[in-house]
């Protein structure tokens, strides 16, 4: 019984700081801030314990993996004979 009370508490608060950062981070988009850097931190602080946003988080990682490689890769030079 007290774990379970333990165990809500504990998603409730970070819920609350994880949405906070969150909100904090979307309000950084329109006004000037480091909005991609704060967004991306109130997800991981829900992804400790929201599994849907543990997969929108890794979903973001790889796209943004994907958008490095895409503007960093290597551009090979053929030599022309």
């Amino acid at each position: 019984m007290i774990n379970n009370i333990l165990r809500h508490t504990k998603r409730l608060i970070v819920f609350v700081i994880g949405g906070t950062v969150l909100l904090l981070g979307i309000v950084l988009i329109f006004i000037p801030g480091p909005a991609i850097i704060v967004i991306p931190i109130g997800l991981a602080i829900l992804a400790t314990e929201f599994v849907w946003v543990r997969a929108l988080l890794e979903n973001a990682k790889q796209k943004a993996k994907n958008l490095h490689k895409t503007i960093f890769r290597k551009k090979t030079i053929r030599k022309v004979r």
